[in-house]
């Protein structure tokens, strides 16, 4: 008889996990652990060889649907089949925002401190819509705010929360500052009231489109956001501001609110926040701060200059998931003026109401559209204790300075020309050879326009980098956004050598 046979053999580790799923129970902690193990080695393997892979798929739209069962499975998988699906079908298709090569829109990197983060929060389940819900939570998350306040250099006169994006955190300010206007829209709504005057939201030509969803979604309209002019350095123009408002008031509008941007999407402008503060002080207006790119790099007390005045502002957000290395979604809405915000979103149902405490206690869901949270807080809270503030500001540091080296290419190429300062990380660029004798500057512009289109398409295409575009005063721009937390010197260079390149085939 051979060694062995006929004795009890272990059961294969898939065999395990998929009994276990068969019954009314979830998996017991032996099972759970080697199910984690598992998914582990399938993130770190991921991440380990995320470089190798081509950063956009090269698939088209509607070419992955086929790949999946048109129904749904009526009997449990064993994880090891699950598992070999992600690899096949969902990684390769995948934007690969985690390269070193994504270059595009702003990155969002899930740090190894981000990630750990992500899976005590799931694991944990909390939903701090209420202090009871999870004290923790509710707790943890006033300590987390108070931190990156801190951080910052923000008085502790702000107060805050944790959003999804800063599209919620901006949105969330606008109904504060309608609210502090006096309209009394939480309860009376805007429409049928015009004698109110229609309220008016006042935003660069640069600030992000939040702005004007903000506007739709709170009855206000898009129409009602105006677009304030900006200089040749793409910032607001506190003149065109306040002729505006003067404007408005005289034709019978109601100013509401004014929002500056400090690192606007397209090309990272700073808009001049001290002038504009006494604009806002002026007139009594809401003054929201779009702070969520660069917002942390108020973190290095050397750039604390930039931020000059924003510490007057009613309202500001900063996404911890653009370039604070979190896994998204993080999103800081700092307030001085939570009272406000409370006006706007608060509904309390007598199921929601707290009767078993005598102290008062913070229930977040008053302060929001939304009644059911995440508890982002943990994340932050293992990521701020795991790089510290000067592991960070380092970080941030060293991205300035890779965007610096970059933007000292382009200028010292007579091929290419920068389209906007560069004061953060982020470099606007495009392609500029030379064209026919006696060309217009429309007829220039045209022919780059085409020109740029094209050689973003040929750098997107050969894989290893991703960038993205704008149009800055009319002009089609490359943007090459760094910040991505596995991006060294050398993929930066990499890049630069690719954009020539391929400019120079299309020539």
């Amino acid at each position: 008889m051979p060694e062995h046979e006929g004795e009890d053999e272990e059961e294969p580790i898939g065999a395990v996990l998929f009994e276990q799923s068969q019954g009314l129970t979830d998996l017991d902690p032996d099972a759970l652990r080697t199910a984690l193990h598992a998914a582990v080695e399938v993130v770190v393997a991921h991440l380990a060889g995320v470089a190798d892979r081509p950063v956009l798929p090269a698939i088209e739209p509607g070419s992955l649907v086929g790949l999946f069962p048109a129904t749904p499975p009526e009997a449990a998988e064993a994880l090891e089949t699950i598992l070999a699906d992600y690899r096949a079908l969902i990684e390769p298709n995948a934007t690969q925002w985690q390269h070193p090569g994504f270059m595009a829109y702003f990155p969002t990197s899930s740090s190894a401190a981000g990630i750990v983060g992500e899976l005590l929060m799931t694991s944990l389940s909390q939903n701090p819509m209420l202090w009871r819900t999870s004290p923790i939570g509710t707790e943890l998350e006033q300590v987390v705010v108070g931190w990156l306040r801190q951080a910052v250099g923000l008085p502790d006169s702000y107060d805050g929360f944790l959003n999804d994006t800063a599209s919620t955190s901006s949105l969330i300010a606008l109904g504060g500052a309608r609210e502090q206007a006096g309209l009394d829209a939480s309860e009376l709504g805007l429409a049928g009231r015009a004698a109110l005057g229609a309220p008016r939201i006042y935003a660069s030509e640069e600030a992000h489109s939040s702005i004007e969803k903000a506007a739709m979604t709170l009855g206000i309209g898009r129409r009602n956001v105006v677009r304030v002019a900006t200089d040749g350095a793409l910032r607001m123009r506190p003149d065109a501001l306040a002729a505006a408002i003067d404007s408005d008031l005289e034709a019978g509008f109601r100013p509401v609110a004014v929002v500056a941007t400090l690192g606007t999407t397209s090309s990272t402008a700073i808009d001049p926040i001290g002038p504009i503060a006494d604009i806002a002080a002026r007139h009594g207006l809401w003054l929201h701060v779009d702070a969520a790119y660069a917002g942390v790099v108020a973190m290095l007390p050397e750039r604390r200059a930039d931020f000059a005045g924003w510490e007057r502002a009613d309202s500001i957000v900063i996404n911890p998931h653009k370039w604070l290395f979190t896994p998204i979604d993080a999103s800081l809405l700092l307030t001085r003026r939570m009272e406000r915000l409370r006006d706007a979103f608060s509904l309390v149902p007598e199921y929601l109401r707290t009767l078993d405490r005598s102290s008062p206690v913070r229930d977040v869901n008053e302060y929001t559209p939304q009644l059911g949270r995440r508890f982002r807080a943990l994340k932050l809270w293992v990521l701020l204790r795991w790089f510290g503030l000067e592991g960070l500001r380092r970080r941030i540091r060293h991205h300035i300075e890779q965007a610096q080296a970059f933007a000292s290419w382009v200028d010292a190429d007579p091929s290419f020309e920068r389209l906007a300062p560069a004061p953060f990380s982020t470099v606007c660029l495009r392609y500029a050879p030379p064209g026919p004798p006696r060309e217009s500057g429309r007829a220039r512009d045209e022919r780059l326009d085409s020109l740029n289109q094209d050689l973003l398409e040929a750098v997107n295409r050969t894989g290893e980098v991703f960038l993205s575009h704008t149009r800055l005063d009319g002009r089609f721009a490359i943007r090459v956004a760094l910040g991505q937390i596995r991006t060294e010197d050398r993929h930066v260079a990499r890049a630069w050598e690719i954009l020539r390149r391929e400019a120079a085939a299309l020539s």
